[in-house]
């Protein structure tokens, strides 16, 4: 089989380690529009077999002769342009995988769901951490309990050695993290589903040392379809980012000040949009590619034989110093590489767009995460 991995940045180069570590007789190529990128990540996987080539996402022509050429598109680029690509995978013929990150580009994917069941294709956005991974986890938990009251999501990338003021490195694009702070946060609530505002309804969390008390807050995106999918079958449902201790408010005040706004402002003779503003200087002044950690946390309560049972899953992911690899992108990159290598061997073989919690097997998806050190650890206990 032949993949094709756009974009060279952090979580391509990782999607495309796994790949390559994986299949070892299959064609995989990474493509990026630019040539410094593509660089830097073939001198990382320099000893990988996986060719590498220039490519503007934008071409939509560009794109859907590239797409002719392969069997499985994996998009590791801004979610902004996920619904194009799915549309022109699906016309080529090409199963497509994403990272997902805003809500409303992965309902215009599951428009496609006719479209691609007729070219015999597998649409998945959400592939990643959260939602992706998590999503993998909820599902585990609707199928072990009769009856749900919760599910409580929490998740954050983070690094090990945390530096004043935001306490923050870039784990992934600027842009993701601004708008999981801006975007409205989807919540299920007693089998409703509403939205409330980013960055609130801030709570403690606890976490073995070195991390102790850390702070979760609503954010938008984790939760993604979960709430639509689960809505008859899950009381309530949230996702919350996890953070240090303060990150929140200080966040807050850059949100309340207007500094993640995308309409045009005039400073002088120039016209500046905040967002590309803010992302700039978080670029500049944050530190990138540091050892970091993802913690993980998904709690649950409900039903299972008529007894009252709690079900927690805790994640605590390193950077991999051996490798040179982040733990964001260990648990997302591997993640989607892992569904992808399930559709090449027909473990997956439902055609249409579906999320990860419709159509990806618990328990196979969680082995492929031990074989590579990703351990989620359970705790099942009965209440009274």
């Amino acid at each position: 089989m032949k993949f094709l991995v756009l974009g060279a940045g952090m979580m391509g180069r990782a999607i495309a380690y796994d790949l390559s570590k994986h299949l070892k007789f299959d064609n995989i190529e990474v493509a990026d529009k630019e040539k410094k990128t593509i660089q830097s990540t073939k001198k990382f996987l320099e000893k990988k077999e996986i060719n590498f080539h220039t490519l503007n996402i934008e071409k939509t022509n560009d794109v859907k002769k590239n797409f002719q050429n392969y069997d499985i598109a994996i998009s590791a680029v801004p979610y902004k342009f996920n619904y194009n690509l799915a549309k022109i995978a699906i016309e080529t013929k090409t199963h497509f995988l994403d990272l997902g990150g805003n809500n409303d580009i992965v309902k215009r994917e599951r428009s496609l769901f006719e479209n691609a069941r007729k070219q015999d294709v597998i649409v998945i956005p959400d592939c990643g951490l959260a939602p992706g991974l998590t999503s993998v986890i909820t599902k585990d938990i609707v199928e072990q309990m009769d009856y749900i009251d919760f599910v409580k999501i929490r998740v954050g990338g983070l690094p090990i050695h945390p530096r004043p003021p935001l306490n923050y490195q870039i784990v992934f694009s600027p842009y993701g993290l601004i708008n999981e702070y801006v975007e409205d946060a989807i919540v299920l609530d007693h089998r409703r589903i509403i939205k409330k505002k980013p960055m609130a309804d801030l709570e403690k969390i606890m976490f073995p040392k070195p991390f102790g008390e850390m702070e979760a807050f609503l954010t938008s995106g984790g939760c993604s379809t979960l709430p639509y999918t689960y809505k008859n079958k899950i009381n309530y449902l949230d996702y919350k980012t996890i953070r240090y201790p303060g990150h929140c408010e200080k966040f807050k005040t850059i949100l309340d000040l207007g500094l993640m706004e995308e309409r045009e402002i005039k400073i002088g003779n120039q016209l500046v949009v905040p967002r590309d503003l803010l992302a700039t200087i978080l670029i500049n002044n944050l530190p990138c590619n540091e050892k970091d950690v993802v913690l993980l946390k998904v709690t649950s309560e409900g039903m299972k034989d008529g007894k009252k049972i709690c079900l927690e899953y805790t994640m605590i992911d390193y950077y991999d110093e051996e490798k040179d690899i982040t733990s964001m992108m260990r648990t997302t990159g591997y993640s989607v590489s892992i569904i992808a290598q399930m559709i090449k061997r027909g473990v997956i073989k439902e055609r249409g767009v579906f999320c990860p919690e419709e159509i990806i097997p618990c328990t196979s998806f969680f082995d492929e995460l031990k074989k590579r050190d990703i351990i989620i650890e359970t705790q099942h206990k009965y209440l009274k």
